[in-house]
C-alpha cells in the first residue's frame, strides 16, 4: 500500500456512470446500480486501511427520483443493499436525506445514525438528498447568517477536503454545497462500476500537489 505525506481527512464520492456502463455492456440502464455496490465496499475498505477519517457517498438525490420508476426502484434497492452489506464492517454510519418523503427507503430508517462495530471510520450516505432541502432546514430552524451551516440537515457532516467523481462529468450535482466549499475536485473518466483501487490512488497522488489554503 502506497504511503502519502498528506491525506485528506474527508473524501466525498460521486459514483456516476452506472446507467452508461450498463448500456455499454448490453444491459438495461437500471441494471448498472447493482454493479456499483461492490466498488463502494472496496473503496471503503481501502480508506480504512489508509486511515481516512470520513467518507461521504452520494446515493441518490430527490432529482434522481424523476427518472423512470424502474430505475428509481433499482437505485433505492442498491442503497439498501449497500447499507446492509456495510453492517458487516466497522463504521459510524450517518444517512442524510428527506425521510419524510415516501421515496426514502423505509428499510434505512433504523440506520439514520448507527454505530457499527468499532466505528473505525465515519461513513455518510446521502439518500433521497437535495441540496435545497438540506439548506432549507436552516431556515425552518430559524438560523441564518454566520451560523447558517449549524441548522442545515447535514450539519453533522464535516468539511470535505477532496471530492472524487467517476464517469467523466465535471460538476458537483448538488453534492453537499456547504461542506464542499473548499474541496479539491478530481474527475475520473472511468464509470463507477469499473472502479479500481488505482483510481483512488491517482486522486490521492494528485491531491499531494494541491495548494490547500482554505481561502487564506
Amino acid at each position: 500500500m502506497q504511503s502519502f505525506k498528506r491525506l485528506p481527512r474527508h473524501i466525498g464520492i460521486i459514483p456516476d456512470g452506472n446507467r452508461r456502463w450498463a448500456q455499454k455492456n448490453g444491459l438495461n440502464k437500471e441494471d448498472g446500480y447493482d454493479y456499483g455496490i461492490g466498488p463502494g465496499l472496496e473503496l471503503y475498505q481501502e480508506c480504512v486501511k489508509l486511515g481516512i477519517k470520513e467518507i461521504t457517498f452520494y446515493g441518490f438525490t430527490q432529482d434522481n427520483t424523476k427518472r423512470p420508476a424502474v430505475q428509481t426502484k433499482a437505485f433505492q434497492k442498491a442503497c439498501i443493499d449497500s447499507v446492509l452489506k456495510l453492517l458487516e464492517y466497522d463504521a459510524n454510519l450517518f444517512i442524510v436525506g428527506n425521510t419524510d418523503s415516501p421515496l426514502f427507503p423505509r428499510e434505512l430508517l433504523p440506520y439514520t445514525r448507527k454505530v457499527i462495530g468499532k466505528g473505525s471510520i465515519n461513513v455518510n450516505f446521502l439518500v433521497n438528498y437535495g441540496w435545497d432541502w438540506d439548506l432549507s432546514q436552516s431556515l425552518s430552524n430559524g438560523q441564518s447568517g454566520e451560523g447558517f451551516a449549524k441548522g442545515i440537515a447535514s450539519s453533522d457532516i464535516s468539511r470535505i477536503d477532496l471530492i472524487i467523481r467517476w464517469g467523466g462529468r465535471r460538476r458537483l450535482s448538488g453534492f453537499l454545497p456547504i461542506q464542499s466549499i473548499y474541496a479539491d475536485f478530481y474527475v475520473i473518466d472511468e464509470m463507477w462500476p469499473d472502479f479500481q483501487i488505482d483510481h483512488l490512488y491517482r486522486a490521492l497522488n494528485w491531491y499531494q500537489e494541491q495548494d490547500v489554503t482554505l481561502g487564506g
